[in-house]
């Protein structure tokens, strides 16, 4: 058999990226020097694919390298290849930063929704209190004298039955009475549900 034929200089073989890492985990400066040569192009093509910012792509690189750096030991020859290792770590680092400005995104979305909800509208709660009330003022018109005293005197003074009584100069038991049938009129007139 022929060998082929080649043209041009003879193809230049690589350093062997398993045995820079495995170099690198022992704390060689120089092979993570050459590692780096022989994987920042790479790594940078992959992260600039899943990121397309080329300013964020060039720090998670960086990020990328500092963690082979510091994580070479955790590298397996026989569980693949150096290549392959370091460009899952590429990838995963690079999927985290997408999930992370995705995430800060929708809280920075969130905050701004709760920013243009209205808080409290006075007016609103101005209104609807007067409307209440004279709700209340005209279901007070339907009380007897005695109900409309007793009630006036119990809720709206602070008065104790007692005293209600004592300054109406009636029994206490009529006083009672008459409280509450008065608010059980209210209570209808109001359309309260118990």
């Amino acid at each position: 058999m022929r060998e082929p034929l080649r043209f041009g200089r003879p193809a230049r073989q690589g350093p062997d990226l398993s045995e820079l890492l495995l170099a690198v985990a022992r704390g060689d400066q120089e092979a993570f020097a050459r590692l780096y040569d022989a994987v920042s192009g790479p790594v940078l093509g992959l992260v600039r694919g899943v990121l397309r910012n080329p300013a964020q792509s060039e720090e998670v690189t960086q990020e990328v390298l500092v963690e082979v750096w510091r994580t070479a030991a955790r590298f397996r020859p026989e569980k693949g290849s150096a290549m392959t290792w370091v460009m899952t770590l590429a990838h995963r680092r690079a999927v985290d930063r997408v999930r992370s400005a995705s995430a800060a995104a929708d809280r920075e979305q969130k905050a701004a929704l709760l920013e243009r909800t209205p808080a409290y509208d006075e007016v609103t709660e101005q209104v609807e209190a007067r409307l209440e009330a004279e709700q209340v003022r005209r279901c007070m018109r339907t009380l007897t004298e005695v109900q409309h005293q007793s009630v006036t005197l119990a809720y709206y003074r602070g008065l104790t039955y007692r005293e209600v009584a004592e300054l109406l100069s009636l029994p206490l038991g009529t006083v009672k009475t008459r409280l509450r049938d008065g608010l059980i009129r209210l209570r209808d007139c109001l359309g309260v549900t118990a």
